[in-house]
């Protein structure tokens, strides 16, 4: 494996700063819906999709829409898996993760283990990515059973952050959750930032460009969009946090 789709989202991120990708939840979305769907976030400007969701367990139908995405955009399609339910041969790569501050071994090890031959077997491109929950982190927090990083406690943050650089997970992501009504502070991505060297990724409650532009000030190398998604006319929106959040000064 050549890392091919790390390597083109380090180059974008490289040339352009900033850079968003459009999550997609398999299990809320039918297949007529995702076309139009993934279409849209390609022609806003997003530069990947990331397939996922905390609770699929329906490898059929999340094939089904992963190969449905690959024939509608030319971007990377990305698995971001919240169990062993959650791989498909169809993608191009995988966020290899651990859920760093999980109370059960199983999503920081157990989940992980079960899921390497298959990934191996597939030939999915895996980036090996920390994965850190900050506040309650909606379903993934409560899936996941995790400890979440207090929004007041930066420090917390920085530390699994710094620990994650040093197991060598190449990509971090700090997620505030689904459906989660306000996004992480800026200053915990600000103190993670000065620790970590690595790809930082930030996903939850960012609904506005402001809300994303903050977070690329901050620091944040990607920003992710889910929740939006599922809105009417989110279009525009997205659009404009895909200009807001270019080459913006850190």
């Amino acid at each position: 494996m050549k890392n091919t789709v790390e390597k083109k989202l380090k180059k974008l991120i490289s040339s352009n700063g900033t850079i968003c990708l459009a999550l997609i939840d398999s299990e809320n979305i039918s297949p007529k819906s995702t076309t139009k769907l993934v279409k849209t976030a390609e022609h806003s400007g997003v530069s990947g999709i990331l397939v996922g969701g905390s609770t699929t367990i329906d490898q059929l139908e999340l094939s089904h829409v992963v190969s449905n995405i690959k024939q509608n955009v030319k971007i990377p399609v990305i698995l971001f898996p919240g169990n062993v339910t959650g791989i498909s041969p169809h993608a191009d790569a995988i966020l290899f993760s651990s859920l760093l501050n999980s109370d059960n071994p199983y999503f920081i090890i157990g989940a992980q283990a079960l899921a390497a031959p298959v990934v191996k077997k597939h030939n999915l491109e895996a980036i090996p990515m920390g994965y850190i929950i900050v506040g309650d982190g909606g379903s993934s927090g409560f899936i996941g059973r995790v400890r979440g990083i207090p929004w007041n406690k930066p420090t917390l943050a920085a530390m699994y952050a710094l620990a994650a650089q040093y197991l060598g997970m190449r990509f971090l992501y700090l997620e505030a959750g689904s459906g989660v009504t306000s996004h992480i502070p800026s200053q915990i991505i600000s103190k993670v930032r000065k620790v970590y060297d690595g790809i930082l990724m930030v996903g939850g409650g960012i609904r506005t460009p402001s809300d994303a532009k903050e977070l690329a000030e901050a620091g944040a190398d990607i920003i992710v969009i889910g929740t939006l998604l599922e809105e009417k006319g989110f279009t525009e929106t997205l659009g404009n946090i895909v200009k807001s959040i270019r080459n913006v000064e850190r």
